[in-house]
């Protein structure tokens, strides 16, 4: 059988949403990633949340049951302090938003930090940090409407945690970009290329795979990387928004979860105005799409949605309702 991961040499995973929902590992991702790594698939996680350091993210991680290296770790923070690094003038001072972690990685590549305006930084960048505060984020605004640059770790409005979705960096940025109108901060990790060049130095990877759960971030950044990528429906984005995805954020893949990388590629085609992926069709009815086949599995609903996907990304304006009420046990 040929597996998707048998034609990679190394995959790429998101963290929060594919690997784990805030304390809990995502079920059947320990035991994937175990068989992908006894296979000879090297692995590595990557991370849009600039708040924890890598070693308390491996710490996590080997707690959850991912044993892994420090050195798999690649964070947006990392992305970020590096570039900033060579950006800016060594000694400069930088307004650093965000925890400890990006603190201590700015100050590491050479730059002096504040919290305040009023010592007159050169640069704002900001990094999710689940204690942030008001007073934090006006000392930002109020050093941006100074002249101050705009960085960012990281554009994700949303973070998936076991509970539900709650705010992520990108909500604390849209509350700054208030302040400073038609100003938008430079971003360095996903979709934005800085951390995927990150990924690619740091492993010397000539064939990766990109698994993710997020269309915005992930996958457009995969594709902006010419990268193949894999969207898996453990996390944030569920079917409705996969339907919508523009041009730039559809996947290579769909699976539910990482163990897609142990199975075949789900794959579809289109054929005289319908699309088909293993024993499901997806057509067009008065303008809607509707399924034929048995979809009582979920492998096989998994097959309508790809077709659906196929279909009405062909030909967008499609009325998707009824063939998306029927797989029930897609989020």
């Amino acid at each position: 059988m040929q597996r998707l991961a048998d034609a990679y040499d190394v995959a790429f995973f998101d963290l929060d949403g594919v690997i784990y929902l805030g304390p809990e590992p995502v079920d059947g991702a320990a035991a994937a990633l175990a068989e992908l790594r006894a296979s000879g698939v090297r692995v590595a996680f990557v991370t849009n949340n600039a708040a924890p350091t890598a070693a308390s993210v491996a710490k996590k991680l080997t707690k959850l049951g991912f044993p892994n290296d420090q050195d798999e770790l690649i964070t947006s923070a990392q992305a970020a302090a590096h570039a900033l690094e060579e950006r800016l003038h060594p000694g400069s001072m930088v307004l650093v938003c965000g925890t400890h972690n990006l603190v201590n990685l700015i100050r590491q590549a050479g730059l002096n930090t504040t919290e305040s305006a009023e010592d007159d930084p050169v640069a704002v960048i900001m990094g999710y940090d689940p204690e942030m505060t008001w007073p934090r984020l006006d000392e930002a605004a109020l050093a941006l409407q100074r002249g101050a640059t705009w960085f960012a770790t990281n554009p994700d409005l949303t973070r998936p945690t076991n509970r539900g979705l709650v705010p992520g960096l990108g909500s604390m940025i849209n509350a700054v970009g208030e302040c400073v109108p038609g100003q938008r901060p430079e971003m360095f990790g996903k979709p934005y290329q800085p951390l995927f060049e990150e990924m690619l130095r740091r492993t010397e990877a000539e064939h990766p795979i990109f698994v993710g759960d997020r269309l915005d971030t992930d996958i457009e950044g995969a594709r902006v990387a010419d990268m193949d990528s894999l969207f898996v429906l453990s996390g944030s984005h569920g079917k409705q928004r996969l339907v919508e995805a523009v041009p730039a954020e559809r996947p290579t893949y769909l699976g539910w979860d990482v163990g897609a990388l142990l199975a075949p590629a789900r794959v579809g085609h289109l054929e005289g105005g319908a699309a088909r992926c293993g024993n499901i069709a997806a057509s067009v009815t008065n303008g809607s799409v509707t399924l034929s086949g048995d979809t009582v599995e979920l492998s096989a609903q998994l097959d309508a949605l790809w077709a659906t996907c196929l279909l009405t990304w062909e030909t967008p304006g499609l009325d998707v309702t009824g063939a998306l009420a029927a797989l029930d046990l897609l989020p």
